[in-house]
């Protein structure tokens, strides 16, 4: 099946050489502008964002930005380091609809061969039936997903070593709500065909998180990062802060906050059976620009009246 090359320092629009720092910048710049909740055109958007999450699973993590720098020309080519075309195990698999492209799937899925050709079944019992492969692959799942729950149509196509025919089987997927990185998702009966009478194997879907521009999730805790101005950190402030779920709360800076200092705002998280977990904002003081002749003499006079000595 074709698996279509994917231009990743394109996709984020930096250069090759570009350091970490920048192509987690591109990474928000772009993410901020095509999320499907802020864009006008929200299904092109969705595509989109999708794609700027893909390229910087790759490129925002050191090791898999190595191994794709690795393919190069010659990514299609033998010898190339990447196993391409029929694997061990039969039939081949590729996805649609799980947010990822075939590509992403067959290099750096994180299951090699197996993930792209399916594994265990092959039990053999009485009269030689054999159980059919499960098989295996990754779901991109937004932050919003999580939070209110959702459903996913799935396009399994599988190809038959033995015919050469490809068949797309159509599946639909529950994501509930609390779902958690890293969780699989069982749908049973659309793994390998079974032979002799004996049952198909299971898709096996495993959650990954799109990296979001403004949160970052930690089992079903949430943390993000507020820029404050330096009188709203010293002498305290309510805040409007967007969070996750679309709500929007007043937070309360305390009076004193210094940078670095960690706000908790309780049941924020992510939806759990019992208790949902909770929000985290860490605090960073932002430093005007340049002063003015008349904010000069102001800070000028804190200066003089204040008796706080930071390096004490």
């Amino acid at each position: 099946m074709a698996n279509d090359f994917k231009d990743y320092y394109q996709i984020l629009g930096v250069a090759k050489d570009a350091t970490q720092a920048e192509v987690k910048k591109a990474f928000r710049k772009l993410a901020r502008v095509h999320h499907p909740d802020v864009a006008a055109d929200k299904a092109t958007a969705e595509s989109k964002f999708k794609e700027i999450n893909e390229a910087y699973e790759v490129l925002g993590d050191t090791e898999k930005r190595k191994k794709y720098d690795t393919l190069g020309a010659n990514w299609d080519q033998p010898g190339g380091g990447y196993q391409r075309g029929p694997m061990p195990g039969g039939a081949e698999f590729e996805f649609d609809g799980t947010g990822f492209s075939d590509f992403f799937e067959r290099y750096f899925s994180g299951g090699g061969a197996r993930r792209a050709a399916g594994y265990g079944g092959g039990f053999t019992g009485r009269g030689g039936a054999t159980n059919g492969q499960d098989i295996e692959g990754d779901l991109m799942v937004t932050l919003e997903e999580a939070f209110t729950g959702s459903m996913r149509t799935i396009a399994l196509r599988k190809s038959d070593p033995r015919t050469g025919q490809v068949i797309t089987d159509e599946v639909q997927v529950r994501i509930p709500a609390g779902i958690g990185e890293g969780q699989r998702l069982r749908v049973p009966g659309h793994g390998g065909q079974g032979s002799g009478g004996a049952p198909d194997g299971d898709l096996y879907l495993r959650v990954r998180f799109a990296s979001h521009p403004d949160f970052r999730v930690r089992g079903h805790d949430i943390h993000c990062d507020l820029s404050v101005a330096p009188w709203e950190a010293v002498l305290g402030a309510t805040i409007p802060l967007k969070v996750p779920g679309g709500k929007s709360v007043q937070l309360r800076i305390p009076a004193g906050t210094s940078p670095g200092d960690q706000l908790r705002m309780k049941g924020y998280g992510l939806p759990k059976k019992n208790t949902p977990g909770d929000l985290y904002v860490e605090i960073a003081v932002a430093t005007p620009p340049a002063p003015n002749a008349e904010e000069r003499s102001l800070w000028e006079k804190l200066r003089d009246v204040s008796k706080f000595k930071p390096r004490d």
